[in-house]
């Protein structure tokens, strides 16, 4: 855990990121058929954005199959950002990324995804189904209930898989990209294949899970097995245990488990999808190229699995740049450097 000084100390590097970024950014973005304007050097920027910082304010609305728990901040007529969360992660992933957004004059939505945090199914009746196309769906959803005709979305993990799918399934409703780790759209036959030992040792809990003794583990000691992969998948990142705990009463959901050994499974071919998911799946299984502008991140010291940049700068056909962030950043890249994060959505918004 950091002592008081070194908080004390993290919180006025951030503040200055937060200060330069604010100057670097450039005075005005055009974006989309709104023409708004973002103003970088006339925004308020936040006084304080150290660790304690967290959304507070949970609204829920009805999307599709679920009532998705949101966070909602800024100008409500400001262009929208919508940022999507990994795996055993949840919104606070965003939490300082979300004011200097603000501060820049965008309006911010970071949804629970299904299984996490105040998300709910509607129905008991409804598979729980964590396939990748579901998820993307989901966020569709979300879109359309709060009348989003489109918005710049930004991920990690699971969030930069499903921003990845839904550039490339729907480019009309995602303006721009930001993807931490690339490009990331699967499939289950790609999934069947085997990869080199050491690259199969990386996968160790996706195996865990294919058992039922996996599953009964993750449920009894979820919150274990979380701390387990941020420390592994961020080897270099001091995080505290409040910090932690903020986000793993997100992993007490009840359809958590449920969820995440069904989105593993699926991947390795193990469980089948819901068949109405079936058309757009055999579209993503072709590996479609994304047009829309995107930027790229990957965390010098990312201890998750994660493909080398090079080999899928090629499935990007728009504008088009990558950044590694130095400084041992791991795999949980908007909450160890918000202010690189947040600067490459204000980038990107202004590819459009």
């Amino acid at each position: 855990m950091k002592n008081k000084a070194e908080e004390t100390k993290s919180g006025r590097r951030r503040f200055l990121e937060i200060a330069a970024i604010s100057m670097a950014t450039g005075p005005f973005f055009m974006l989309g058929a709104a023409d708004a304007k973002v103003s970088a050097k006339k925004a308020s920027i936040p006084k304080k954005t150290n660790m304690d910082h967290s959304f507070n304010n949970i609204k829920q609305v009805n999307a599709g199959v679920l009532n998705v728990g949101y966070a909602d901040v800024g100008p409500a007529n400001g262009p929208v950002v919508i940022l999507l969360h990994g795996w055993p992660y949840d919104i606070q992933s965003f939490a300082e990324v979300a004011p200097i957004l603000v501060a820049s004059g965008f309006r911010v939505i970071a949804p629970h995804l299904r299984g996490h945090g105040t998300t709910r199914f509607l129905s008991d009746k409804t598979p729980r189904n964590g396939q990748q196309s579901v998820i993307a769906v989901d966020t569709i959803a979300l879109m359309d209930a709060l009348h989003i005709a489109g918005a710049v979305i930004a991920g990690f993990d699971w969030g930069a898989r499903t921003a990845c799918i839904l550039a490339a399934l729907w480019p009309e409703r995602c303006k721009a990209l930001v993807s931490v780790s690339g490009y990331l759209i699967g499939n289950q036959e790609a999934g069947k294949k085997p990869l080199l030992p050491k690259a199969e040792r990386s996968w160790w809990y996706q195996f865990y899970f294919a058992t039922e003794r996996g599953q009964a583990g993750y449920k009894l000691y979820r919150r274990e097995f979380a701390r387990l992969i941020w420390e592994s998948a961020s080897p270099k990142w001091n995080f505290n245990d409040a910090t932690f705990e903020l986000s793993a009463a997100s992993l007490d959901n009840p359809d958590h488990v449920s969820i995440v050994i069904h989105n593993y499974r699926w991947r390795q071919n193990l469980v089948k999808g819901e068949s109405r998911y079936d058309g757009l799946e055999k579209r993503l299984a072709a590996a479609p190229v994304i047009t829309v502008p995107t930027i790229t991140m990957e965390g010098d010291a990312n201890g998750a699995p994660h493909p080398e940049p090079a080999s899928y700068q090629n499935k990007f056909s728009g504008k088009y740049f990558h950044k590694t962030i130095n400084g041992g950043i791991g795999h949980n890249l908007p909450q160890e450097a918000p202010a690189e994060f947040a600067k490459a959505i204000i980038e990107v918004a202004g590819y459009i």
